[in-house]
């Protein structure tokens, strides 16, 4: 059976290449919790952000189009509405969360003085200060897609009862959650990154 025709297969099969590759390239003998919940936060925030740019640069754009040509004989938003989003909606809410959760549990995982590396983080301690705005930015854009985008896009889609102010007012919040996270996502992904390179300069 070839791996490659569902995506559990394929996942699956990336993971037992992933272990593969370790132990060719020979293990420390001994586990270890930081490059794990780093590596996990990492394939999950690739999930959550390109969503968020995918949702950004593509669907909205097109829905635009889909819908002023709808009058023309083009096949309207209804595609993307019905099919589409939903999926991309469960698959983004989920990997924001699952995207926290590791984040924190990396946090802590790399702390090596006394207490809570989440706290140092949230709490900017020294040597915490960049990965913490970067936690604190991550903490907001995980409120906007729980607390703003999704139960407006639930409007939006018909997932539950709005009238037609009500879908005119969700469209606007659930635009500009998911604007306000794609302009977060940049400066959040700094604070990723610089925590071990520096910062550009």
């Amino acid at each position: 059976m070839n791996p490659l025709k569902s995506i559990t297969g394929t996942i699956v099969s990336g993971f037992v290449l992933a272990i593969i590759i370790i132990f060719m390239l020979g293990t420390s003998g001994k586990f270890n919790p930081w490059e794990s919940w780093v590596w996990l936060h990492v394939l999950v925030g690739i999930t959550w952000i390109g969503l968020l740019y995918y949702f950004n640069f593509v669907q909205v754009p097109a829905a635009g189009k889909a819908l002023a040509e709808a009058d023309s004989g083009g096949p309207g938003p209804a595609a993307i509405s019905k099919y589409v989003a939903p999926l991309a909606l469960l698959w983004f809410r989920w990997a924001a969360l699952a995207t926290w959760l590791t984040g924190a549990l990396a946090l802590e995982a790399m702390h090596a003085a006394e207490g809570s590396g989440f706290v140092a983080a949230f709490t900017f301690q020294e040597g915490y200060r960049i990965i913490g705005m970067g936690a604190w930015l991550g903490t907001i854009m995980l409120f906007n897609v729980w607390g703003l985008i999704w139960p407006n896009q639930k409007k939006i889609l018909g997932m539950v009862k709005a009238g037609p102010e009500e879908i005119a007012k969700a469209k606007v919040i659930a635009l500009m959650a998911s604007r306000t996270n794609t302009l977060l996502s940049i400066p959040m992904i700094l604070g990723m990154t610089a925590q071990g390179h520096g910062l550009p300069f």
